[in-house]
This record gives C-alpha cells, structure tokens and sequence, in this order.
C-alpha cells in the first residue's frame, strides 16, 4: 500500500480539483434532474402571456399540442416563435405533458379546466407532428364529453399512423421494449439520437444536432417513459375512431415532401380521405424549412405566412367598421357647430 500512497502524493491539484469538480457537477446534475422530473408528473397547460391577445382575444386560445420528445420548454419556444401570427386570433398556451407517461384522459381534463378557468369560447388547435393526432383525439372528447367545440386544428407534418412513420425499426423497437417493461436510460436514448442526427446531417445545421442533443440529454428533457408512451400512442393510434366526431372543426394539413421522419404524401392523404368533411386546406407545404419536419422553432419565416393564410381563410376576422359619422345636428357650444359620434374603430 506504501507505494500506492506515494503514487496518490504526487496527484497534482489540479487533477485533484478537476475531478471533484466533475463529480460535484454530476451530483447537482442529478439532483436537479430529480427534482424537474416531480414537478412535471402531471400535465400542464403552459401560458405565454402575450399583451395584445391578452387585451383583444380574452375568449379564444390556442394551445399547442407538441411533437414528440418536445420539452415544456420547447413548446414555449415554438409559441414564442409563431406569436405574431398565432396572437391574432387568440391567446397562447402549450400542453406539457406528464413526465410519467402520456395519459389522453389527463391532458383532456387539463384543457377543459384551462377553458373554464379563462372562460374561453373559441379554441384552436396546432398539432405539432404526433400532437396533431393527440390534437384531433382532444377535440373529439371535449366535444362528446364537455360539449366544447374547437374551431380549428392545424396540423404539422403529423402522421396519420404507424405506417407514416419512416424509421420502423427504431418506432417498433421502442414500443417493444416499452410494452414489454424495458424503461431506455436517457443517456442510451441520447446517444442514439446524436448518431442519428449525425447520420441525417443534410437536414440540420451543426447548431441545430448540438442543440437539440444537449437538449435531450438535459435536466428538462421529457423522460424515456414519456417518450416511450409517445411512441405506443403512436403505434396504436387510430384515426378512424374520431370520423364525425369533431363537429364543425375546420382542418389545415401542412407539411414538405423532403421529411425524412413523417411521409408527407402518404400522412397528408389519410388526413385528407378520412377527415373530409373538416378538411379544409389539405395542401400547405413548408418547403424551405430545416429540418424539414414540424421545425417552427427553427423556422418562423417559413411557418408564419401559412398561419396568417390558414386564419384568414378558415377564421376571417370581422370587417371593421366605425368610421367617423357626421350628425347632421347643429351644436352652437361646439366650435365647429356639428357634432360627431364614436364608434368602434374611430371618432
């Protein structure tokens, strides 16, 4: 042992502090990651508070359904990125979902105290790739169970079902191991989600894969069972169920026919078949956008103007009217002797 303590002497400090210093960093990692992950174990409805649509919508709102593996943070991200086209015709929240799994009847119980609370009267609904599926689910319950009925949902790049989906056989390896009690440690999901955006590096840049790894191996990433359950919802999702059950709600199908992660033509065309009656524009396309799948954080240029078509053209707002009117009526105690009336819109 006498050596070995010799060998220990001569460890220089600033090994000695590195170390501790990695090991103290890996501790507080944990006991952060421990302590996001019992904050979220019940779904959310997430507000970004917006002044103008605060003041002007106080009725309407849409909520954000978010794809896959997307964290709270980064539902409020892509909000924050479309707001001056999302806040035009109401007020913004996201749902964030439970870190213990994806539960449909807990998220549906969570927009229905949204809407109470805010007495809301108009809803609208943006699916961001599988959340366009959880999207049209919500709004079927809300209607059958609440008699709510949403206005619209706008769908991005979200597949229809399992056979959308592009890479089988890491989709059907997720579910495996999920529905036969596997939990994937979050290191090994990480690690594998690198590789792969390595792999497909034509579709991001190198800020996007460093971003979105870190993002995915960080304290506030969404759990391996939430994104396992995400994939089981997937795989076994069935649009069928929902066929006249959506009342009045107009559809918006967007999507780019270079998505390496979604078939944008075969998606599109079950949407488009099955849903016909509330489909309304089935043929946005997001070309130019990267990644080219459900990427409006990354891209607001691209997403804002088909949000500004979709609203206008399925959620017009009301003419404005209230120009000044003359009264013929003369007024001796006012300078210029006529008198005007205000109305909405102007004096």
């Amino acid at each position: 042992m006498l050596p070995y303590a010799a060998r220990l002497k001569k460890t220089s400090r600033r090994n000695f502090l590195i170390s501790a210093g990695a090991s103290a960093a890996l501790a507080g990692d944990m006991l952060f990651t421990r302590h996001v992950q019992a904050e979220r174990r019940a779904p959310r409805i997430l507000r970004v508070p917006d002044t103008f649509s605060d003041l002007y919508f106080p009725k309407s709102s849409w909520i954000l359904f978010p794809g896959y593996k997307t964290s709270w943070e980064e539902a409020q991200w892509i909000l924050n990125s479309l707001r001056p086209a999302l806040h035009q015709r109401g007020r913004l929240a996201a749902v964030g979902y439970s870190n213990l799994g994806l539960d449909v009847d807990e998220v549906v119980r969570a927009v229905i105290l949204h809407v109470r609370e805010l007495g809301l009267e108009k809803l609208y609904f943006y699916g961001h790739s599988f959340g366009g599926m959880l999207a049209t689910q919500v709004a079927a319950r809300l209607l059958e169970l609440h008699g709510v009925e949403t206005q619209l949902i706008v769908m991005d790049s979200s597949p229809f079902s399992r056979a959308d989906v592009l890479d089988q056989s890491w989709f059907d390896g997720v579910v495996f191991l999920y529905e036969n009690g596997f939990r994937i440690p979050s290191v090994l999901r990480g690690g594998y989600e690198l590789g792969e955006r390595l792999v497909h590096k034509d579709e991001r840049s190198w800020r996007q894969i460093l971003d979105q790894t870190a993002e995915q191996l960080s304290p506030i990433a969404p759990s391996s069972v939430l994104v396992q359950t995400e994939s089981a919802y997937i795989y076994h999702f069935d649009g069928l169920r929902f066929v006249g059950k959506l009342g009045p709600a107009k559809m918006a199908y967007m999507g780019n026919s270079a998505d390496a992660t979604v078939n944008y033509v075969t998606a599109r065309a079950g949407w488009s078949k099955v849903f016909a009656a509330n489909m309304k524009l089935p043929v946005l396309s997001t070309e130019g956008a990267r990644p080219a799948h459900a990427s409006p954080q990354w891209n607001p240029d691209v997403y804002r103007p088909l949000l500004e078509h979709v609203q206008n053209q399925l959620e017009p707002l009301p003419p404005r009217t209230g120009r000044a009117v003359l009264q013929g009526a003369q007024r001796p105690d006012h300078p210029t002797g006529l008198t005007f009336t205000c109305r909405r819109g102007g004096c």
